[in-house]
């Protein structure tokens, strides 16, 4: 079952003059592949994904897209999306056919919770994230919005690695045990200035 619709149209030309001319319309460009199916070259209305790319969700639900002129459903997951790197706009994207069985490889972001009154951090040490994104493994219905990384009984120096989480159940993430993914840093000490010698101006 898709949390999202966007509808679409068939692509008749591709290449870089016709995305452009696509983009000057209002459309925006995209491919549809996988599934053992074939590509589907697509255009849709700009303003369709616009507010669905800021909602986290969106990123990790399945989508289906209502292609007119194609055949059969497409349902598929958001693989990749280029942006305008001036406007901060999407210029294309790509979305991977699937069915609510699939079994896919995903990034889903952590999200570290508890840390701000966490042991460390109340002695002045500092949360580092070394990972902003887990790959993980499961059904394309159950792909996790996010992962919480309980930082609550961290102190300086320690770490919470991936076979410390909590994950979802039917959801791994292959990553050896000890992959870090945040740690309390401890705070940084300033170097005391230099004192300028007595008399050294003197003894000149």
């Amino acid at each position: 079952m898709s949390d999202y619709t966007i509808e679409a149209e068939l692509r008749a030309k591709t290449g870089r003059a016709e995305t452009r001319r696509l983009r000057r319309a209002g459309n925006l460009p995209g491919v549809i592949y996988g599934g053992g199916k074939p590509v589907l070259a697509i255009a849709m209305d700009e303003l369709a994904p616009y507010k669905l790319l800021d909602q986290e969700h969106f990123h990790t639900a399945i989508i289906a897209i209502d292609v007119k002129g194609a055949r059969g459903k497409n349902e598929a997951l958001l693989k990749e999306v280029q942006y305008d790197p001036l406007k901060d706009t999407a210029t294309h994207i790509d979305f991977f056919r699937v069915s609510s069985e699939s079994i896919v490889d995903m990034e889903v972001p952590v999200h570290p919770i508890n840390h701000e009154k966490c042991p460390g951090v109340v002695a002045g040490g500092t949360l580092e994230i070394i990972r902003h994104s887990l790959s993980v493994h499961c059904r394309a219905d159950s792909i996790p919005d996010h992962i919480d990384v309980d930082c609550s009984k961290l102190a300086i120096g320690d770490s919470v690695h991936v076979n410390e989480l909590k994950l979802p159940k039917g959801v791994e993430a292959p990553h050896g045990e000890d992959f870090a993914i945040v740690t309390i840093a401890a705070p940084r000490v300033e170097a005391a200035p230099v004192a300028e010698e007595e008399g050294e101006a003197g003894g000149e």
